[in-house]
């Protein structure tokens, strides 16, 4: 598994750390490592762009850093 640094727009407050942390566990083949209001580390063996599409699906656009 590749460690993923993830610049998440739209988070303010600690339900929005806890929504993006759902949002990334429900990615198949994903690991969370680290969510912070603005950006995340996750583990994955999957696409950075699964990620980011279900971030955005969540109403969370990501971008890879």
């Amino acid at each position: 598994m590749a460690t993923t640094t993830l610049r998440i727009e739209n988070m303010h407050c600690g339900a929005c750390i806890r929504r993006v942390t759902q949002t990334l566990n429900g990615v198949a083949g994903t690991k969370v490592e680290d969510v912070q209001i603005g950006g995340a580390h996750v583990e994955s063996a999957v696409e950075p762009s699964v990620i980011l599409d279900a971030l955005a699906k969540a109403g969370y656009p990501a971008h890879v850093e």
